[in-house]
């Protein structure tokens, strides 16, 4: 059975799931991702898009315009490098 909550989470996650986006430097909180391309992975069930800086590590942040712009793709993935994130393989630790 779908809710409200749950429609407008899918909402959220089609329109910024794997999106190339830049944080609003309005917000003083986001400030050490200014000027940082990053990657949304998903968006969470409270809203958060969880977005990947390429820094080895995930970042939940408010899914909205208010919190992130959008990013053209060419631009994204020219400044955006994904062998740099939290998900690589390490042999010598997994079997």
């Amino acid at each position: 059975m779908e809710t409200t909550k749950t429609v407008h989470n899918d909402a959220l996650k089609r329109e910024w799931t794997d999106q190339y986006v830049v944080v609003n430097k309005d917000h003083p909180e986001l400030k050490r991702f200014a000027d940082r391309v990053g990657r949304v992975v998903t968006v969470n069930w409270s809203g958060k898009a969880i977005v990947d800086f390429a820094d080895g590590a995930w970042y939940d942040i408010t899914a909205s315009t208010e919190f992130l712009t959008k990013v053209d793709a060419a631009e994204g993935k020219a400044k955006y490098d994904p062998s740099v994130n939290s998900a690589q393989v390490i042999p010598e630790k997994q079997g």
